[in-house]
């Protein structure tokens, strides 16, 4: 086993995969790191993606990498009298199996002659006598890093450029302590709990729910994996939820409650859920020898809280950038500032609006929402989905000129 590397990612979701392949492919000798013994699993996420996140990524799908094609979306007023059905070419996806899905980006990476460790945990990140990042301290075969290793369970992996991909409050950052700081407030989080289940009728939509009762801050939803199977979940403020527990709660109530007649009989085959970043990415993303990226990095649609498509675009950006530090020996912070110059300029502004629309968007009870349901179609959607909000807010205070408080944001 080799124990000095160019570039090390750690985290083998879309992020790090994706990322380990573009490195491996510029001839940086790359090494990714999985701490679960089965790359893909648990799953922690509706599994759904856009088209357009598949083009341009050099990903050919297999049947087996996706549950079901997904033509549009259909977006539900609280009361359940209302519905907005969108059928466009940026509302086609599919809904990923990511058991198989992440496993193939694994294995492109490998392909691309990335080495892969998985059932492997970094317990620390080394670095040199000037504090700059040289690698990291794993420890292999477990599940847990726990305080009994011997020191024959635990060994150095040396690098020159690390990449943090391991998700949602990155402890791989944190432990490079480079200033770059991955916690946020609970605000900045949503809570997700899903239900894989079975006996759901289901057609080629994925289906959005709006309700302050049973999702505060959030939504529901309803992502079709067949004609009969969906993962079913509820996502709701961070702040409104403890561990999980309430999130689980709303879900419950609402398929026990307004949803009865649709899921009396479905049942869970499966249990998801966990926390998901809802703020803007983080303003620094690297550092000397070191680059955080994906979920790790918040980088994550603040409106729906979807990462994988984010997460694979920001490690083809990043594992491009980490090999060409390679092939020009120079590991430092202003060559890895390529990478953050280069998101901020193509996906940070987008994403900037999108932060914009859910603030207001959170304003709004479920009077407000009825009220934008009997107001806005299928082409104010679109209008949105493009980030025109100017003429679909003012739709909306024609009727409703009480919300100007809430959506003067979205006029100006």
């Amino acid at each position: 086993m080799m124990t000095d590397y160019d570039v090390i990612v750690v985290g083998a979701g879309p992020a790090g995969s994706i990322a380990a392949r573009e490195a491996a492919k510029k001839g940086a000798k790359t090494l990714l790191i999985e701490r679960k013994k089965e790359i893909g699993a648990p799953v922690r996420c509706g599994e759904g993606i856009g088209v357009e996140h598949i083009k341009g990524m050099d990903i050919e799908l297999t049947k087996n990498d996706y549950a079901s094609v997904i033509n549009g979306a259909r977006l539900v007023s609280p009361d359940l009298k209302n519905n907005i059905t969108v059928r466009t070419e940026q509302s086609k996806g599919y809904v990923l199996d990511r058991k198989s899905f992440d496993k193939h980006l694994a294995m492109e990476a490998g392909r691309a002659g990335a080495d892969v460790m998985v059932k492997t945990e970094v317990i620390d990140v080394i670095k040199d006598k000037d504090n700059k990042v040289k690698g990291v301290k794993v420890v292999s075969g477990i599940l847990e890093a726990s305080s009994d290793h011997t020191n024959n369970d635990v060994y150095d992996i040396t690098c020159n450029v690390l990449i943090a991909a391991d998700g949602a409050e990155s402890r791989v950052a944190r432990m490079a302590g480079v200033g770059i700081n991955t916690i946020r407030p609970l605000s900045e989080y949503d809570s997700g709990y899903e239900y894989e289940m079975v006996n759901v009728d289901c057609d080629d939509l994925i289906e959005l729910y709006f309700s302050n009762e049973y999702a505060p801050r959030g939504y529901l939803w309803i992502f079709p994996k067949g004609k009969d199977s969906a993962n079913v979940g509820v996502g709701i403020g961070g702040d409104k939820s403890d561990n999980g527990i309430f999130a689980k709660k709303y879900l419950d109530e609402w398929i026990k409650g307004p949803m009865h007649e649709r899921f009396k009989h479905a049942q869970p085959v499966a249990i998801k859920g966990g926390l998901i970043p809802v703020g803007s990415s983080l303003d620094r993303l690297v550092a000397d020898g070191f680059m955080v990226i994906g979920t790790a990095a918040h980088q994550v649609d603040p409106i729906h809280g979807g990462g994988i498509g984010l997460a694979m675009k920001s490690g083809l950006m990043a594992g491009a950038v980490a090999g060409d530090a390679i092939n020009n020996n120079d590991y430092s912070e202003s060559f890895l500032k390529r990478f953050e110059n280069m998101w901020n300029e193509k996906l940070g502004p987008k994403l900037k609006k999108r932060l914009l629309l859910r603030k207001a968007v959170e304003q709004l009870n479920d009077n407000d929402f009825n009220s934008i349901f009997n107001t806005l179609d299928d082409n104010d959607i679109n209008l949105l989905l493009e980030g025109k909000y100017k003429g679909v807010a003012l739709k909306v205070l024609k009727n409703r000129p009480q919300l100007l408080k809430s959506l003067k944001a979205l006029i100006v």
